[in-house]
């Protein structure tokens, strides 16, 4: 990681609300993000994670403006994302993977054009040969050969399709991609070729990572920093050595308590730390901390505001109104 070096994403108070139909020509708005701020340095790798329907995949889709935001932010090497000739300018710099390697290829098309499309969108070549020799070189980069660009994806395991969909995001020279949970519809034995594909490819290429996954040992070994999401709020950023030995927000400790351990004496004598109640709905988040209705230290000032997401240590986040009590 680089560290010390400026911010190649920022993020300052991202909103992203959806209008929900309610009936009776009402609607109501569902927070998936609200008011999330962080910054990814260059060269880094920044783990996002959460239980599912926290609001990750929404964070990484509307940083890439593949929804509008509703609200915030977004500034890419210095400059502020704003009309459509910067998002453009955005879309050659930055790029996804997506989670499912079976429904985000098109079967109708061979490897070849799949990986070819960016290229075709951006028109990133000048002749048939070039655009055929760049297809190949990104398909060697993950693995994949010269027979299997005129196959489809269909013909290819899942872990293969995968590959297949990280050539396609490499086509633009990207220097920021965004993963989102691109190993959990992997069998575990491809996942950790995976990751050290992307560890590989970050060395190789100068590649920068948002890295969206709920699998925290996958997050570890790939992220030089981690933020914990919790109902379309920040509740946790820190270094990954840091979230993991030393944890300080209630919500963070109970994820990392369900983590297995591989040595059967620590993992006995391993509290788990078991949360009571269910995940409420983002459309009735609960007022003030959204982690309250869960959290055994609540009181009642976690009722009446949202605690700030503000820097408790050297490079460590937190949002907790009781911080000081329960650390």
């Amino acid at each position: 990681m680089h560290e010390g070096a400026a911010p190649l994403v920022e993020v300052k108070g991202l909103k992203q609300y959806f209008d929900i139909n309610m009936g009776f020509f009402r609607t109501k708005p569902l927070k998936a993000v609200d008011d999330v701020s962080f910054a990814i340095r260059k060269g880094e790798t920044l783990g996002l994670v959460g239980e599912s329907g926290c609001g990750k995949t929404t964070v990484g889709r509307t940083l890439l403006h593949l929804y509008e935001p509703t609200g915030g932010e977004i500034w890419y090497n210095g400059k502020q994302v704003v009309t459509k000739d910067d998002i453009t300018e955005l879309r050659k710099k930055a790029t996804m993977v997506f989670q499912d390697p079976y429904s985000s290829l098109n079967p109708r098309m061979t490897v070849s054009d799949i990986v070819a499309e960016p290229l075709d969108i951006h028109h990133m070549y000048k002749t048939k040969q070039e655009r055929q020799d760049r297809v190949l070189e990104l398909m060697g980069y993950v693995g994949l050969n010269s027979e299997h660009a005129s196959r489809y994806a269909h013909e290819f395991s899942g872990g293969q399709r995968q590959r297949i969909g990280i050539a396609r995001s490499l086509a633009v020279n990207p220097e920021f991609i965004v993963c989102d949970e691109p190993v959990s519809a992997l069998d575990v034995s491809i996942q950790a070729q995976v990751i050290n594909m992307f560890d590989d490819l970050q060395d190789k290429l100068d590649l920068t990572y948002l890295f969206i996954a709920h699998d925290l040992l996958v997050v570890r070994h790939i992220s030089d920093r981690i933020a914990v999401m919790y109902l379309g709020k920040m509740v946790e950023l820190a270094s990954a050595d840091e979230i993991y030995n030393r944890p300080l927000h209630p919500y963070s400790r109970s994820l990392l308590s369900a983590v297995p351990l591989p040595d059967p004496r620590a993992a006995r004598a391993h509290k788990r730390i078991v949360l009571t109640g269910d995940i409420p709905s983002p459309l009735n988040a609960p007022s003030g901390c959204p982690f309250r209705t869960r959290c055994p230290y609540a009181k009642e000032v976690c009722a009446q505001s949202m605690p700030p997401f503000e820097e408790v240590e050297t490079d460590h986040f937190v949002a907790c109104h009781r911080l000081k009590e329960i650390s």
